[in-house]
């Protein structure tokens, strides 16, 4: 068991701490968790104007023997020094196409570099420009709660029949936990043919840790009702739920939310369609179920990009999902006349994806060409064995 500071319960309120909610970003944190520890070193100024040919002198260095990942959520000036990019799975399995390549610079967070370690080679070494840059989904479930998750429904006598569906999106650990189960991944793409597999594998799902994504697949796509759908509050006692509720629920929901994709509202989708006249409000599925509701598409980050790319000149669009990747979409798509908005009035990044900057990205391809390993990622055997079942299963689903 890993030593983790726990902050205090708190049930009255709206808000879900985090198991480290005071230790500050990047520095005193459990390196496991989603939060890391500061880098080493000094890092390149953020003004220095020869980042862009520091970068590219040492890419071009280093060879084959680097292969740089970047999510859509990345800033500009990162992608810009991807080989590939993508959504966390689709750049996980692309670094494991890829095993001439000794060094694997996953420009994301922690997770996604965990199910890059899980799914490479041995001699790979994935590496993250910044051990900080963690996910707060992938906080809001931990090791021992979710273990003690599971010994409530086994009081309650529901353990038995339970499979868990863990997103992509959750810690090393949780797909560990999810493996040893029976248990299978998914992500935004494939969370209803999960589901499907899953209840034929029992007679319920606990789904880790977004609530959002869960409730909307099973209840948009699978024809459960709300009712279906209970909420597993890890900081209340018995998750906040009596045995009777666990008893009589198809779906037992972590309460867990992404603070970019929860902060949208049908405030959000009833102002932009006021300012927009025929716009169409296309949302992300770890959007707020009545969100979800009020949009005109719902669908995955490739989903997204795909409906953009099929979308007719003169069509205007507004995007719930993280603002790097709309403001991306907005420019590339502007030549064909077609008008791509945030959906929410306030800007709002990724903050934690956005900690890997240049300098961070800098100093580890440099630090990587003079031979020194820098941020690498490992995740211990025990946990990348059951990990890895999980993300089998999840490979296997028709």
């Amino acid at each position: 068991m890993r030593d983790v500071t726990t902050a205090h319960p708190v049930q009255d309120l709206d808000v879900q701490p985090t198991p480290l909610a005071l230790l500050l970003l990047g520095r005193d944190a459990d390196p496991r968790s989603e939060r890391g520890v500061e880098c080493p070193g000094d890092l390149p100024s953020p003004s220095d104007p020869d980042l862009v040919a520091r970068a590219r002198a040492a890419k071009e260095k280093l060879g084959e023997k680097v292969f740089v990942l970047g999510h859509h959520y990345q800033r500009d000036e990162v992608i810009q020094f991807a080989d590939v990019t993508g959504d966390s799975f689709k750049l996980a399995r692309d670094a494991a196409a890829r095993p001439e390549a000794e060094y694997i610079v996953f420009c994301g967070v922690h997770f996604m570099a965990e199910s890059a370690d899980i799914l490479t080679t041995d001699d790979q070494k994935v590496v993250l420009p910044d051990l900080a840059a963690g996910c707060s989904m992938a906080d809001m479930a931990t090791a021992e709660q979710v273990a003690e998750c599971w010994d409530v429904l086994t009081e309650a006598g529901v353990a038995e029949q339970v499979v868990p569906v863990s997103y992509m999106n959750s810690s090393a650990d949780i797909k560990a936990f999810t493996g040893r189960h029976g248990g299978t991944i998914c992500t935004s793409s494939n969370a209803k043919r999960a589901l499907e597999w899953a209840f034929e594998q029992g007679d319920k799902v606990l789904f880790l840790p977004d609530q959002h994504l869960g409730r909307n697949t099973a209840v948009r796509e699978m024809g459960m009702s709300l009712e279906d759908c209970v909420l597993y509050n890890p900081h209340k006692p018995n998750g906040g739920l009596t045995a009777e509720e666990l008893r009589n629920a198809k779906m037992i929901l972590w309460r867990g939310h992404c603070s970019v994709h929860g902060r949208f509202s049908v405030d959000s989708v009833n102002d932009v369609r006021e300012r927009i006249p025929g716009v169409n409000v296309l949302v992300h599925p770890e959007c707020k179920h009545e969100v979800v509701a009020a949009a005109d598409y719902v669908g995955s980050t490739e989903y997204i990009i795909k409906a953009l790319e099929a979308a007719p000149a003169g069509s205007k669009w507004a995007i719930g999902t993280e603002l790097n990747l709309v403001r991306r979409l907005a420019n590339r798509f502007a030549p064909e006349g077609k008008e791509i908005v945030f959906l929410d009035k306030t800007v709002c990044f990724c903050s934690t994806m956005n900690r890997i900057d240049l300098p961070h990205l800098v100093w580890t391809l440099e630090s990587l060409a003079e031979g020194k390993q820098v941020n690498r990622i490992v995740v211990d055997p025990e946990t990348e064995k059951y990990a890895k079942l999980a993300l089998e299963r999840m490979l296997a689903l028709p």
